[in-house]
């Protein structure tokens, strides 16, 4: 009996202590050198799962998903701000809403870590935990429409591996950063071939950085970016929605930039229903100075998609041309569209307009026009669609023209003083490691930025206050290996590594 209540203690210590890891982890994402930091954190992680790998597939499974569990509560309770402080929601509501969404993704970390439990007795053990990794975390992106948020990859932007992402992606990135603490866990036990791996590994991806597929194209344009700081309980109300179209129309007459870009919901009213004359006016200026214009609205389809008749749209105008729409693909659960079965929910927080229409994934790119030099292309994303890093790859591979530059269009004042601007930031970042492309960062309450081919964040604005960042951007033209084949390589290697170990698990 006093062995029995001994263990069911050590196994409560145990389950805190991977809930406390898991939330270090995902604090250390925040800091500066996050991506090295993760490592040997990561190499602890594994280090507590391997002292539990005599115990059931059952109850290693439980301790997997304590430390995923600790991550995805720090990673993500910023979406109780939301939830609660803007839509409204009962408070323990609120609560339980995050902590189940932290433990369905958390499954995922979960089964990924059986590994370690399945494959305990192989040398090459952390070629199959990193190749179970990159598996797990694609279908956390596709399973239920995808919430690959607060992956591993997202922080080798300040990690050893940011030279990977154009050749293999995030999950690329991702590969590495596991197998690589897993072999600082075996340093003891097997100093030499550690020390090797880590040694090629650090080699191939120095090398790796000496390639560069894309090229400057043309002149530099001038760009303005436009940040509101306009909070999203004001956007509700009828005087707060007119008061943001007046400072936005009223920043846009003020520029003579080339490319003039506002915020997702710049203008947060249907567009049939802005005020008279506003995008003809708006056309007119561009026209007369030769600006492009770039800002979010509320689409309305003629003919509803799928019955619904509002789309979350980015709304284009360029000199003596047609306007351009863009209405977002990849849709928030809940906030942008309702799945079956949870109205009760939706109808528990106060969100107008959250069942919106598809875009699609094949709609064309938005033209930026330039006096006496060929037209650039930019890929738009709006908001929660820069998560997805396949999805923008295969729409560049695909499109009918060349991709120079990446938009995003966001509004972050949902979440508060929360670190999902700066998890967002990370994202874009590696968007712009993967496709080689520089990239610009529109959003209502920060972080607006300007982003280099290779990630970096050449400048921004100050979050929470209301100003416009007017510089030049270099355009780059080419398609990197990630760009031309996507995900296929790393899934296929790491489907194979996986074959081959169930075989040798068999086998033995």
């Amino acid at each position: 009996m006093v062995d029995q209540q001994s263990s069911k203690r050590k196994n409560a210590v145990a389950l805190l202590i991977l809930f406390v890891l898991g939330g270090l982890l995902a604090g250390s994402a925040e800091l500066p050198y996050g991506g090295w930091i993760q490592i040997p954190l990561l190499s602890v992680i594994w280090w507590q799962l391997r002292a539990q790998e005599s115990e059931s597939l059952k109850k290693f499974f439980v301790h997997g998903f304590a430390f995923g569990l600790g991550y995805f509560v720090v990673g993500l309770w910023w979406l109780y701000i939301s939830l609660h402080d803007v839509g409204g929601m009962n408070s323990l509501l609120s609560c339980m809403a995050v902590f189940l969404l932290a433990a369905y993704v958390a499954l995922y970390f979960s089964a990924a870590s059986l590994s370690i439990r399945i494959f305990k007795d192989s040398s090459v053990l952390g070629f199959f935990l990193a190749s179970s990794w990159v598996i797990s975390e694609y279908l956390r992106g596709e399973i239920f429409t995808g919430f690959p948020w607060m992956g591993l990859a997202e922080s080798q932007v300040n990690g050893p591996f940011a030279s990977i992402a154009p050749y293999l992606g995030g999950l690329g990135c991702t590969f590495l950063t596991v197998y690589t603490s897993w072999q600082l866990l075996r340093f003891k036990k097997a100093f030499f071939m550690s020390t090797a791996s880590i040694a090629l590994l650090t080699l191939i991806t120095s090398l790796s950085s000496l390639w560069s597929f894309t090229q400057p194209t043309g002149e530099h344009i001038t760009v303005q970016l436009i940040q509101g700081n306009f909070a999203q309980s004001l956007i509700f109300r009828p005087e707060g929605v007119l008061k943001q179209i007046q400072f936005y129309e009223n920043s846009i007459y003020q520029s003579r930039a080339q490319l003039i870009v506002a915020p997702e919901t710049a203008f947060p009213w249907p567009e049939n229903n802005l005020p008279a004359h506003l995008i003809e006016n708006l056309q007119n200026f561009s026209n007369q100075t030769g600006s492009n214009l770039l800002f979010g609205v509320i689409g309305r389809n003629p003919i509803p998609n799928d019955g619904r008749e509002y789309s979350n749209r980015a709304l284009g105008l360029s000199p003596e041309s047609k306007p351009y729409r863009y209405d977002k693909d990849h849709l928030v659960p809940f906030g942008e569209f309702i799945p079956p079965g949870f109205r009760w929910f939706v109808n528990a927080f106060s969100v107008p307009l959250s069942d919106f229409a598809r875009g699609g994934n094949d709609q064309a790119h938005f033209t930026i026009a330039r006096k006496d030099q060929a037209a650039l292309h930019a890929a738009i994303t709006i908001c929660y669609e820069d998560v997805f890093g396949g999805e923008l790859a295969s729409r560049i591979r695909n499109n009918s023209e060349p991709t120079n530059l990446l938009i995003n269009l966001t509004n972050l004042a949902w979440f508060g003083k929360s670190q999902a601007p700066a998890q967002q930031l990370r994202l874009s970042q590696l968007r712009s490691l993967e496709t080689g492309l520089p990239a610009l960062r529109a959003t209502n309450t920060g972080i607006s930025s300007v982003l280099g081919p290779d990630g970096k964040v050449l400048q921004s604005l100050p979050e929470f206050t209301q100003a416009s960042l007017s510089t030049q951007v270099q355009a780059y033209a080419g398609k990197t290996p990630f760009v031309v084949w996507g995900n296929f390589p790393i899934l296929s290697i790491s489907c194979l590594l996986l074959i081959w170990a169930f075989i040798r698990h068999r086998r033995f």
